[in-house]
This record gives C-alpha cells, sequence and structure tokens, in this order.
C-alpha cells in the first residue's frame, strides 16, 4: 500500500505525493488569478518537510506555478534530502518570473530545451525525475514531435522519464505508445467527477497514474459550504470557466449534495472527509498516485494520514458508486 511504481519507469513513489501548486503563491494570466492566494514561505518549506518526514517521498509542481516560485520554494525545502525524494515538474507554459504573469502555451521542442534548464536552475538539482507535458489539449501530431527531444533528455540523464499531463484518453495513448521511456498519465479525478476514461489507457501501456485534484479543489477537504465564498486572489474565488468545482467564488451545488450523500462512507473508521476521499482513489484505481496540495503542516498531516487507513474496502467502495449512480 505504501508505495507505486510509476509505470513502467520503476521508479518508486509513496503511494501519496504532493500537491506543489499552492505553495507557488500568485500569478496571473492578465487579471485572473492562477494561484491560491498568498503563502507564507516558511510555512510552506515546514510542510514540504513535514510530509517527507510522514512518509511522502513524492513532490509534483510545475514551472508555471507562481512563475517559477513553486520550484524554488521546494529547493529549499528539500536541501540536502534530494537522494530521498521523486521531483516531478512540468513544462509547455510560458511566464515572466518577475511580473508573474503567464504568456501563451509552447509546445515546441525548443521550448522543452529551454524549460527544462530553467527549471533544472530553480530547483537546483541536476536531475528531474519525471518531466510532464502540461498543455492539456496540445494537438497529437505535436506531442508527438516533442518525444525525441524529451528521449535525448533522458540520454542525457537531465530527466528519468516523462509523462502528460491530460484527460483526453487518445492523447494519452498516442503519446504512450511512441514514446519508450512515458512513464505516466496525469489526470484531473476525484470522488465527485473526472477523467475516467484515461484509467483503461493507463493499464493498457503500464503508465503510473498521477491524480491532480482528488479532494476537488479543496471542496472534499471539508469546511466549505454553501454560504463560503473565496476570495478574489484565489483562483477559486474569480473562477474560470473550467473551475468547476466553484462557481463566482462559491462552491457549486451540485458537488455539495453529491458530498453529502457519501459523506458517512468516506467518513467511516475514523477518516476525515479529505481522506476518505484519498481512500476511495486507492480502492477505485490501484495505479493512483494522488497528489493533493497542501499550503501548512496540517493540510501536510492529515493528507498524510490516509496512508495510515488505506483504500476504501469494496463494499464501501460500491456503496459509493451506487450512491453516486454509477454503479
Amino acid at each position: 500500500m505504501d508505495t507505486r511504481s510509476l509505470g513502467r519507469s520503476g521508479i518508486e513513489v509513496s503511494a501519496l505525493g504532493m500537491g506543489c501548486w499552492a505553495i507557488g503563491g500568485p500569478f496571473w494570466a492578465g487579471a485572473q488569478p492562477l494561484g491560491w492566494g498568498e503563502v507564507d514561505d516558511e510555512e510552506s518549506i515546514r510542510a514540504v518537510r513535514r510530509a517527507l518526514e510522514l512518509g511522502v517521498t513524492f513532490f509534483d509542481t510545475a514551472n508555471v506555478y507562481g512563475a517559477g516560485h513553486s520550484e524554488q520554494v521546494l529547493a529549499r525545502a528539500l536541501a540536502g534530502r534530494r537522494d530521498e525524494v521523486v521531483i516531478a515538474t512540468k513544462f509547455g507554459a510560458t511566464f515572466d518570473e518577475e511580473t508573474r504573469q503567464t504568456g501563451p502555451d509552447d509546445g515546441t521542442p525548443a521550448n522543452v530545451q529551454r524549460s527544462v534548464r530553467e527549471s533544472l536552475r530553480r530547483l537546483d538539482t541536476d536531475r528531474i525525475d519525471l518531466y510532464q507535458l502540461h498543455i492539456n489539449s496540445l494537438p497529437i501530431p505535436q506531442a508527438l514531435d516533442l518525444i525525441p527531444t524529451l528521449e535525448s533528455l533522458v540520454d542525457e540523464g537531465l530527466i528519468r522519464a516523462y509523462g502528460w499531463s491530460t484527460d483526453f484518453p487518445e492523447r494519452a495513448d498516442a503519446f504512450a505508445a511512441a514514446g519508450p521511456r512515458c512513464a505516466t498519465i496525469q489526470a484531473d479525478l476525484s470522488v465527485l467527477r473526472g477523467s475516467f476514461e484515461v484509467l483503461p489507457v493507463a493499464a493498457k501501456h503500464d503508465l503510473g497514474v498521477i491524480i491532480r485534484g482528488p479532494l476537488a479543489m479543496g471542496l472534499l477537504g471539508g469546511r466549505y459550504t454553501a454560504g463560503s465564498e473565496l476570495p478574489r486572489d484565489d483562483v477559486r474565488g474569480l473562477s474560470p470557466e473550467w473551475m468547476t468545482y466553484f462557481t463566482d467564488g462559491r462552491p457549486t451545488p451540485a458537488f455539495l449534495t453529491r458530498i453529502a450523500a457519501i459523506r458517512d462512507i468516506l467518513t467511516a473508521d475514523g477518516r476525515t472527509l479529505a481522506q476518505g476521499a484519498l481512500a476511495w482513489l486507492w480502492a477505485y484505481d490501484a495505479r493512483t498516485v494522488p497528489i493533493p496540495g497542501g499550503r501548512t503542516v496540517a493540510q501536510v498531516e492529515e493528507n498524510a494520514g490516509a496512508l495510515a487507513h488505506g483504500p476504501l474496502t469494496p463494499a464501501e467502495l460500491a456503496d459509493v458508486e451506487r450512491l453516486l449512480g454509477r454503479a
């Protein structure tokens, strides 16, 4: 239960990772916030170190989170302990580190070559364990054009394996079929909704499955109600179109209804709601490595506590699926 292999790469990671989007702090696309509000870097560092103490060895970030700041904070937190962890980051975004404004996506081989070296600098490391394409809907021919470059980076020792963060099964299928050292697919999935269709693709190609959004952008943390309103400097507060869990800064009512229907099952045996949501993922597909975010030591401790409980039982899983109308 405690470890997973990142697909055919053979890289071993903890069954639970830590997502590092939120610790990057603010960044924007024009007036649209893309971060989770202001952060305390020192608390972020304590949170990362606490996660490692509790058995979390897999840390997932992206070059664009905080316009490079997340990678820098992660480097500070893991200083002196690099060989104890597996670091994943992503490429494809463009941004200005000073203004923290994002630009257009760039899915070209030249950008891969630039981006990997910039991420290595910010992460203060000589290699990236898992390097992931971060353009969800990049056309398949353009994605396949990146494979020779990614393979050469593996040969150079700058990365150990690569993958794609995409919710499109046909994209994942094509990329894995063409990429000898493609190891993972990263998909948006929680007990409430998500990219179920990528899971058979992962099984077909022996890919690891990294789960982003396992706590439904915080909705499965249990503290938001119909009356909650997120601040406007939070990506959830000024909700972009893809932010289905929140609408106009408030929890989307349909998802609160679904949580109410399954809360008792997820919180059985002393689990918190968040721990139950993570347990559902492990029960639903044993390949999954959820990467809930955490900005504080308390959040990390709660998430890591799910490891002690393990997956839901088959009966509990069946009950959840029945109550959500998926059985």
